[in-house]
């Protein structure tokens, strides 16, 4: 999958960047002046789809106008992990009926920020503090959906491998790793994957690659050296759902050692109210906002408790089982999920993001 057109914000024309984004591609190309005439472009492509399809076959070279580095917004709620993100671009090529990124831009356009003189210097100063952080490009998009038309991962990768305070992670649903090979990564990038079972990656994740493709590329990047995460968010509750999950989970300790996952994340399948609407129009064989849903403390639409805790005790068990030592933990979940499936609060831990830093410092040798 790759764009259709390109719109080259006029203040950018000039970078490397774009000259190097328009060679790959070589695709149709228009410098404008803002915003409004991207709009213009995306109507002119698909005005039936509201532009939210249309936006996915569009590529906007621009420069970020406000911070690279940004602090997961979280929610007070549900314990947070402390994560930042790396602002590099917004939106993504592929289509999964579950995403929040429909509802979340308006209109959504795939977005690609060409200023990395400034996001460099950002890094710089974060480095510089000396702190044990963990950071991430997958918030607002796809890590790697650009690297088949930009250099993204070779630009961050060795700029991470000089310095001992940070993580990269770089979160993804495809397979694009064959510029990963040869990078000097210093065990300071971790490449994750989100996962889920095969009925929900073809009925739910168009243009993703299938359960199988990633879990031989996490396996590839294990024998380059690189450390690994997964998450399984979103976990979709759905009739054989826990075989399939079982499976999965079978499939994953097949392929890469648990001594080499820095960890893993859980989280049920929670969306907004206006997400219903997009998902009934765009997808209206999907099923998945149809099921035992409440209202949750975020405003959210969460599986009713009981359930997440019936199914996270048993997809615990199956992980621990399976990847021993491997440090599981959720995401966006209260103190009393975490007491009645894992045994603690992480309170009583030193908290979620010491949790995870340990993690890190263990198996990416941070000081």
């Amino acid at each position: 999958m790759k764009p259709v057109k390109l719109c080259i914000d006029q203040e950018v024309q000039d970078y490397p960047e774009v000259t190097h984004v328009k060679k790959c591609l070589n695709i149709p190309f228009s410098i404008v002046a803002d915003q409004n005439q991207v709009f213009m472009e995306l109507n002119r492509l698909s005005p039936q789809f509201a532009n939210i399809k249309a936006g996915k076959k569009l590529l906007y070279l621009t420069a970020n106008k406000g911070p690279f580095v940004r602090q997961c917004p979280g929610t007070k709620h549900y314990s947070c992990c402390g994560y930042r993100i790396l602002h590099i671009g917004t939106y993504c090529i592929m289509d999964c009926t579950y995403c929040i990124l429909q509802t979340y831009f308006h209109p959504p356009v795939l977005q690609y920020f060409v200023n990395h003189a400034e996001l460099e210097l950002e890094l710089a100063d974060l480095f510089a503090q000396n702190k044990t952080f963990r950071i991430g490009t997958g918030e607002f998009t796809d890590s790697l959906i650009y690297e088949l038309w930009t250099d993204l991962a070779g630009f961050l990768i060795p700029l991470f491998a000089r310095q001992n305070s940070g993580i990269l992670e770089l979160k993804t649903k495809t397979t694009y790793i064959s510029k990963l090979k040869h990078l000097e990564h210093n065990r300071k990038t971790i490449m994750a994957w989100s996962l889920n079972t095969p009925a929900v990656v073809l009925g739910e994740e168009a243009g993703a690659a299938s359960l199988q493709s990633r879990l031989k590329a996490a396996a590839e990047c294990q024998s380059h050296g690189y450390p690994l995460a997964f998450h399984f968010d979103p976990v979709i509750i759905y009739d054989g759902c826990e075989e399939d999950y079982r499976a999965v989970i079978d499939m994953l300790a097949q392929q890469v050692s648990p001594d080499n996952i820095v960890w893993i994340s859980l989280g049920t399948f929670r969306w907004m109210p206006s997400l219903k609407p997009v998902i009934q129009k765009r997808f209206p064989a999907s099923k998945i906002i149809y099921g035992e849903f409440i209202t949750g403390l975020d405003g959210k639409m969460r599986y009713f408790k009981p359930l997440r805790i019936a199914f996270y005790r048993r997809i615990i068990q199956w992980l621990q089982t399976k990847l021993p030592g491997v440090l599981i933990y959720f995401c966006m979940e209260d103190e009393e999920v975490w007491a009645q499936t894992m045994g603690f609060i992480p309170a009583e831990r030193g908290g979620l993001s010491s949790m995870l830093d340990q993690a890190a410092v263990k198996h990416c040798g941070l000081l």
